[in-house]
């Protein structure tokens, strides 16, 4: 993947115009270059690309020659935006105080989204981003003055953002005329630290004011037609549909998801079921990110785990393979073939499980262990994941024990049991979850690795077996075209089979470990911890199962938290707020 990114930004280095401006795609083909600024640009977020996507490629790969090669052009395309984007943007319509905006005028931002499109953020916080590549590039390969430049452009467009996004006096990063009804939201200006860190908690805060909506589609409004009755009533009573004028109609979450069936361990896996979800291809990283850094990853993960319409269930359930384009169905418009799982499956792994680059890492050297849990064992019970390196394999997997016999797991304590690995040569770092109580947690290591590989072939070997007995979805949607009808197929299914991780396999059960070191007063602190190369083992006891926030419903919002005086230690810890020019991860 090292050349075959390298080389998509060789074919954008080969398509730069000779005034600076990036194309949209790496083989221009004039796709959609009405949406840029003018002069040959493509689209700001998408020509933006090439020099996030450098920074990116060193951050998991180490390539100097890939920064030195690039980034006379990278200046290039800040030089053309520093003189072309401000007459292009208020040709395409964009005043200078956004006085006469009222969202979603020229380009395309949080493509094919639920809501309304916020295109005038989207094009300008990736102008920021240009100038922060730069930045990053330029200190990289010891020049001085570029990266100077680089955080200057970026700092100037920084504080234009925060300047007309906190305008309004609201506290809900929204432009001046804003009804918090656009995306993204403010949830890409966290995560990419453009929120002052004065304003960071409030800002966090006031997002969750936030509501979706029913949904008027063609395609689902006749989907509800040929349903029966029966399924009618069962979306009723789930929430999944509600009276929209005289007729049902599916409705589109902010926050909530909800289980339609019950597995025997809720899990998560790269097949498993996801939920309610607004936006489908550039807002997802921030939202899903956003909640999980900051101290909501309950939220997230129902988002992520229930059902219905606007969720990649609702595709999973009408047979997709891969994402379509778009959350609603099309049968002629949008692609059914998109490569849009990316921002999804990284959550999946650096979120819920718990493994990602280090942000300020370079070729992948330092990983980060960050596993995060539910309020309850019923949202989520166990989860793994393995990222690849230059270096190696780096894993986890967690899960909860000892979990009470009511099956409800909204209540008591459990023992989370969290093993992670470190290949030979790695660095890792382990980050302790958000604590909701002071917790007894001891680390240990290995006193000799077993054998991982035999380990892993056999959970592997019991992952399929289990798949082809068809332990997961229970049923499916299916179109009969003889009567032109939907109906319902209760049929089991191969994907959204719960399978386990190789680190719990029984193989490994007789590890010997080393003394249990005790690192309580850091997992109450969130105190970071380096570990080297071996396999290693935290328990944390008597952890506190609840009910998980359930807002006002589907579509509702979450007044549990937007009436909340306190938003959590992480949100106001200011030292986390400013971006780091080493940091890769929130460039953008």
């Amino acid at each position: 993947m090292a050349s075959f990114y390298k080389k998509t930004v060789y074919d954008w280095l080969d398509a730069q115009w000779g005034n600076g401006a990036y194309t949209e795609t790496s083989v221009w083909q004039d796709l959609n270059d009405y949406a840029g600024v003018g002069h040959g640009a493509g689209e700001t977020v998408w020509a933006t690309a090439p020099p996030v996507l450098t920074v990116r490629h060193m951050q998991y790969y180490g390539d100097m020659s890939l920064l030195q090669k690039t980034l006379p052009n990278h200046v290039r395309w800040v030089d053309f935006l520093d003189k072309y984007f401000d007459p292009g943007m208020k040709q395409k319509g964009y005043d200078e105080e956004l006085s006469e905006y009222h969202g979603q005028k020229s380009g395309l931002g949080d493509w094919l989204a639920m809501r309304g499109r916020d295109t005038y953020l989207t094009h300008t916080a990736f102008y920021m981003a240009a100038g922060r590549c730069v930045a990053y590039v330029a200190r990289k390969v010891g020049n001085k003055s570029l990266e100077e430049k680089g955080l200057a452009v970026a700092k100037k467009i920084q504080d234009r953002i925060v300047r007309l996004y906190l305008k309004n006096g609201k506290d809900n990063f929204d432009f001046p005329l804003g009804s918090t009804s656009h995306t993204p939201g403010p949830e890409m200006s966290i995560f990419s630290k453009i929120v002052p860190a004065e304003k960071r908690c409030v800002v966090l805060k006031n997002w969750f004011r936030r509501s979706g909506h029913t949904w008027p589609g063609d395609e689902e409004r006749l989907f509800m037609k040929h349903i029966s009755e029966d399924d009618v009533n069962s979306m009723v009573k789930t929430g999944e549909i509600s009276k929209r004028g005289k007729d049902w109609s599916m409705g589109w979450s902010q926050w909530q998801g909800h289980f339609r069936y019950k597995s025997e361990s809720p899990q998560l896996c790269v097949c498993t079921i996801f939920s309610a979800l607004t936006r489908i291809i550039e807002n997802l990283q921030y939202a899903l990110k956003t909640l999980s850094d900051y101290g909501y990853h309950n939220v997230a993960l129902q988002k992520v785990s229930g059902f219905g319409f606007a969720t990649p269930e609702y595709l999973l359930r009408h047979n997709a393979t891969t994402m379509w384009e778009s959350w609603w169905r099309s049968e002629d418009l949008y692609s059914r073939n998109h490569p849009m799982l990316g921002a999804m499956a990284e959550w999946m792994s650096s979120s819920a499980a718990g493994v990602s680059h280090y942000p300020t890492t370079t070729g992948g050297r330092t990983i980060l262990f960050w596993p995060r849990f539910p309020r309850s064992a019923k949202t989520l019970e166990y989860a793994s994941a393995t990222q690849g390196t230059a270096k190696g394999d780096y894993s986890i997997a967690w899960r909860f024990e000892d979990l009470p016999s009511d099956k409800e797991y909204t209540s008591g304590v459990a023992t989370i049991r969290v093993r992670f690995v470190v290949p030979p040569g790695g660095e890792g770092v382990y980050r302790p979850p958000f604590a909701i109580v002071r917790n007894k947690v001891t680390l240990a290591h290995a006193e000799v690795v077993p054998d991982m590989i035999g380990a892993r072939n056999a959970a592997r070997d019991e992952c399929t077996r289990r798949r082809n007995n068809r332990e997961g979805f229970p049923y499916s949607w299916e179109y009969d075209r003889s009567k032109e009808k939907w109906y319902k197929l209760e049929s089991s299914k191969r994907i959204g089979t719960p399978c386990e991780s190789f680190l719990f396999h029984k193989s490994i059960d007789q590890t010997q470990w080393g003394p249990e070191d005790d690192i309580s007063e850091a997992f109450s602190v969130r105190e970071d911890k380096k570990v080297g190369p071996g396999l290693y083992e935290v328990l944390i006891r008597e952890w506190p199962l609840q009910e998980e926030v359930k807002g006002s419903g589907r579509i509702g919002n979450i007044p549990e938290y937007y009436n909340s005086k306190n938003m959590g230690s992480y949100c106001s810890d200011t030292s986390t707020a400013e971006w780091d020019i080493d940091d890769a991860t929130h460039i953008i």
